[in-house]
């Protein structure tokens, strides 16, 4: 009996250890994912639950054009084993980041496989782009996929990303490339939950759908003199291309560019040629400027709109989802009064 006890002991003691160790105890931790923004933040966490413990580097109404890292973000990417990011050229600060950080993981580009939408941004010296250029996430990217490379457009100019627009998560049809880019990079980090990713991608696909269904449906009612929007600046161009909206704004693709007073007093004219009685100001911008535009054509703050950050948890668009929910919402309620 006393041989027994001292053999059943020895082998608690050896499972003990096991389950003590370093191996044993990573396949049961969460790891440590940086995503850039917090719309980037919460598809990690809707993807990933329990098995993912991620740090948003730009949160809640936080302003990704303009955003300054801290020496608190170059040590959670040092730590990170998933870097999940935009790309095309939205976060123009992430290069030195990572060179900062010595940061050693998977870096996603999110965006990766989507058709970015190409822009042309005049300036008083010259056009950078020309018009009608289309090309895939792919072209886009060529950077974006190697850490040690530098964006050379975008970093001294914090208003110029590039030649697309890097606000692709306005498309519903998009987010479903970057919820299929996220889950492949959370399981090849973390194969043993693998599973887990993939049906919890299930249930966000079908909901993302559902969503488009219910959109689709709202904007169809708007008759074709009420589609055209105003707003702070050019972030809905996707959203406007999958629902068949026109969007205007005073400023570009960046809330950094600033809108001259030529580009201002042609829209005001257009807006009173064309008879849009409704401008929408964004979380993340001054609302002045839009203010006075109203102030100058008779047009009312048909609300607000939130073009690439997320509200606090007590706000309207906490999630990804209730984002885009919100900001149909608001744009189909105002151009249905006008």
């Amino acid at each position: 009996m006393t041989l027994f006890r001292d053999v059943l002991k020895s082998a608690n003691l050896a499972i003990a250890v096991l389950l003590a160790s370093p191996v044993m105890a990573q396949s049961n931790q969460p790891i440590p994912v940086v995503a850039t923004f917090s719309i980037l933040g919460d598809m990690v966490e809707r993807i990933g639950a329990e098995h993912v413990n991620v740090t948003t580097l730009v949160g809640p109404d936080g302003d990704t054009h303009v955003y300054q890292p801290t020496p608190a973000d170059a040590r959670a990417v040092s730590e990170a084993k998933v870097l999940i990011v935009n790309g095309l050229e939205f976060e123009g600060w992430l290069d030195r980041l990572v060179d900062a950080s010595d940061f050693n993981g998977d870096r996603v580009v999110a965006t990766k496989g989507i058709e970015a939408m190409a822009f042309e941004e005049h300036h008083e010296d010259e056009a950078h782009h020309e018009e009608g250029e289309e090309h895939t996430e792919n072209e886009a990217h060529k950077d974006d996929e190697h850490g040690d490379e530098e964006h050379t457009g975008g970093d001294e100019h914090g208003h110029h990303h590039g030649a697309f627009d890097p606000h692709a998560w306005q498309s519903l049809s998009n987010a479903l490339t970057y919820v299929d880019n996220i889950t492949a990079a959370l399981a090849q980090s973390a194969p043993a939950n693998a599973t887990d990713f993939y049906l919890n991608r299930a249930a966000y696909v079908n909901e993302i759908e559902a969503l488009d269904a219910e959109i689709s449906q709202l904007v169809a009612s708007l008759p074709d003199n009420r589609r055209t929007v105003v707003t702070s600046h050019d972030a809905f161009q996707y959203f406007g291309r999958d629902y068949g909206l026109t969007f205007l704004a005073p400023q570009g693709l960046s809330t950094e560019s600033e809108a001259s007073a030529q580009d201002v007093a042609h829209l005001i004219e257009q807006m009173r040629e064309e008879g849009i009685s409704a401008v929408f100001v964004e979380n993340i911008t001054d609302p002045r400027l839009l203010e006075q535009i109203a102030n100058e054509t008779g047009a009312t703050i048909g609300g607000t709109l939130y073009p690439g950050a997320l509200s606090g948890v007590d706000g309207p668009a906490p999630t990804y989802l209730d984002m885009i929910r919100h900001n149909a919402n608001t744009l189909t309620k105002a151009l249905s009064n006008e």
